[in-house]
C-alpha cells in the first residue's frame, strides 16, 4: 500500500470535490477555514486527506456519512439495527448504502446474502478476513475490494442500492493477532488504518456507510471507528445491556482525542422495548437525561416479527413484509428519518 495514502494535493482535492483546481486555490485564499498544508513540495502544497474531507463536507460537497454501530453486549439488536437502517436508507430514502460487516459472528452478512452465498465467498477469500490477513503478511496482498463488495444485497426486492462487504469467522483468530502486524517503513502502517486504506477509493461512491462493529473495543473495532464520522449505540433498556455504555463513550472520546479527529456520538437507540416492563421504562428515562450522549426519540419495540426478520428469505417484496405489521416497520422508518436529520443537519 502507498505510505502517502493520507495526503492529497490541489488537483486531487479538485477531483474529489468535482471542481476545477483554480476553484480549490480560491477556497484556499479566501476561506480561513481551509486546512493548512502539511508541507510545501516542489509540485505544490499537500494536505491531510481527512481534514480536506471534513472541510468539503462542511461546504456541502457530496461525501459519504460513515457511521459505526457498537455495543459491548451481545443480543441487543446491534446487527439487526444496522441491517434495518441500511435497508430503510436504501428503499425508503433512496440512499446508496454500503454495510461493512466487521463482526466475526457474520450475522449482518448472512442476513443480507444468506448462508450459502456467504460460505462461497468465504472459501474464495472475498471477505474482510482477507484484508486483515494481508496486514499480517503485507508482502503478499490478496484482498480484492471489487470482488469482495457484494452489489445490491438484501432479501427484499424493494431494496435496490444496498451493497455489502462480508465478514468471516476467521476474524475471530485474526483480531487476536493483528496487534503484531508489521508497521512498515517509518512505522507508516498503523494497524487502525487497515480498513481506511482499503476503502479510500470507494468511500464517496456511497451516501451512507454503516459499519457493524464487533462487541469489543479492540483493533478491528478501532478500524471501523477510525473511518467513521460518528457512532450509534443500540441497546436493550435493561441493566446488563446498558452497563458498558459509559466505557464505550469514554474510550471513543480518548481514541478521538489521540488521533486528532472528531468521532461524534450520534446517540443511543432503545431496542427490544417492552412498554409494560418497569425496568425498561425506568432506564429509558435515565438514558433520556443524555448523560452518555443523545437519545433517539424513535424506539424499537420487541415484536414476534423480530426473529423472523433476521432469517434470509427471498420471498419478501417490501420492507413491511420483512419487518412486520406490529409496529417495527414504523419504528425503523422513524429511526432512519431521525438518523438522517441528526447526521446531515
Amino acid at each position: 500500500m502507498n505510505d502517502n495514502y493520507n495526503i492529497i494535493g490541489i488537483n486531487e482535492i479538485a477531483d474529489l470535490a468535482g471542481v476545477s483546481s483554480s476553484a480549490v486555490s480560491n477556497w484556499r485564499k479566501r476561506d480561513s477555514n481551509f486546512p493548512l498544508p502539511i508541507t510545501e513540495l516542489k509540485s505544490g502544497p499537500v494536505f491531510n486527506y481527512d481534514q480536506i474531507r471534513r472541510y468539503l463536507k462542511k461546504r456541502k460537497v457530496h461525501m459519504a456519512h460513515v457511521i459505526s454501530t457498537i455495543n459491548l453486549k451481545g443480543g441487543v439488536a446491534k446487527t439487526t439495527s444496522t441491517v434495518a437502517l441500511g435497508e430503510f436508507l436504501s428503499a425508503e430514502f433512496s440512499k446508496k448504502v454500503l454495510i461493512v460487516d466487521l463482526d466475526p459472528q457474520t450475522n449482518a452478512t448472512v442476513m443480507l446474502i444468506g448462508d450459502e452465498k456467504w460460505k462461497e465467498l468465504d472459501e474464495q477469500d472475498y471477505t474482510l478476513a482477507r484484508l486483515f490477513e494481508d496486514a499480517l503478511d503485507p508482502e503478499n496482498p490478496k484482498f480484492n475490494l471489487s470482488k469482495s463488495i457484494q452489489k445490491n444485497v438484501s432479501d427484499v426486492s424493494a431494496v435496490k442500492k444496498l451493497d455489502l462487504i462480508p465478514s468471516s469467522l476467521k476474524l475471530i483468530d485474526i483480531q487476536d493477532r493483528i496487534v503484531s502486524a508489521p508497521q512498515g517503513k517509518f512505522y507508516s502502517q498503523n494497524p487502525t488504518d487497515i480498513l481506511k486504506r482499503a476503502l479510500r477509493t470507494v468511500v464517496d461512491d456511497y451516501d451512507y456507510i454503516l459499519i457493524d462493529c464487533p462487541p469489543n473495543l479492540g483493533i478491528i473495532t478501532l478500524n471501523g471507528l477510525k473511518i467513521s464520522d460518528g457512532y450509534i449505540i443500540p441497546t436493550i433498556p435493561d441493566i446488563l445491556s446498558t452497563y458498558g455504555i459509559p466505557q464505550i463513550v469514554s474510550r471513543i472520546e480518548d481514541f478521538s482525542h489521540n488521533i486528532g479527529e472528531n468521532i461524534d456520538n450520534f446517540g443511543i437507540i432503545a431496542t427490544k422495548v417492552d412498554a409494560r416492563n418497569t425496568i425498561h421504562n425506568n432506564i429509558m428515562r435515565q438514558l433520556k437525561k443524555k448523560k452518555d450522549g443523545p437519545f433517539f426519540n424513535a424506539i424499537i419495540r420487541q415484536t414476534t416479527q423480530s426473529s423472523a426478520a433476521a432469517e434470509y428469505n427471498t420471498d419478501r417484496n417490501t420492507l413491511r413484509q420483512k419487518w412486520g405489521y406490529q409496529g417495527q416497520y414504523d419504528d425503523y422508518l422513524s429511526l432512519t428519518s431521525e438518523l438522517i436529520e441528526r447526521v446531515e443537519k
